[in-house]
């Protein structure tokens, strides 16, 4: 299908390969090791895992779209480590990435470049970026981005091999 905006043509194919590296960032990762911070100081696998899952959640927001991230309290807005909380494992995050991520990438294929225009204020007061449905889902782009980075930088300090490039063509968002 060919997404309504001109603009979705340049977010579909990375919005795509974000679901496809999230799954090769997981691949073979043991629950016990998806907790373990590295000095006491970095966040944890499942911290970002659970913080990529709310950036999906947040660009549905954005869009739009009803749907809240059922760890919200745990994850909105990038919230800091709370090495007290209980976090959900691993299991329960990936079900929920491949619950939003296809609604959402249905949405990025229908909406429109005048919705995209809209204002969508953030708060970040960045004077080179306006603040609009568009770039928020850029900037959502890029925090999965740094996010994905961060779990491959732990594969390889816990042990793991390094992130491959593999891909499901099942997965059809």
């Amino acid at each position: 299908m060919k997404p309504n905006s001109a603009w979705m043509q340049a977010i579909l194919p990375l919005f795509r390969m974000h679901t496809q590296q999230f799954d090769n960032a997981l691949r073979d990762i043991k629950d016990e090791d998806a907790l373990v911070r590295i000095e006491g100081r970095t966040n944890h696998i499942t911290w970002m895992v659970g913080n990529l899952v709310n950036c999906r959640y947040w660009l549905a927001n954005v869009l739009g779209m009803p749907h809240k991230d059922p760890y919200e309290d745990l994850f909105n807005l990038a919230k800091a480590l709370d090495p007290q909380a209980q976090y959900p494992d691993l299991a329960t995050l990936k079900k929920e990435w491949h619950t939003i991520s296809p609604l959402v990438f249905r949405e990025l294929q229908q909406v429109t470049d005048a919705k995209l225009g809209e204002a969508y204020p953030f708060g970040m007061n960045v004077d080179f970026i306006e603040e609009n449905r568009l770039n928020m889902t850029g900037l959502s782009l890029d925090r999965e981005s740094y996010l994905l980075g961060q779990l491959g930088f732990m594969r390889r300090i816990l042990g793991y091999e390094g992130v491959k490039y593999d891909i499901n063509k099942e997965l059809s968002y």
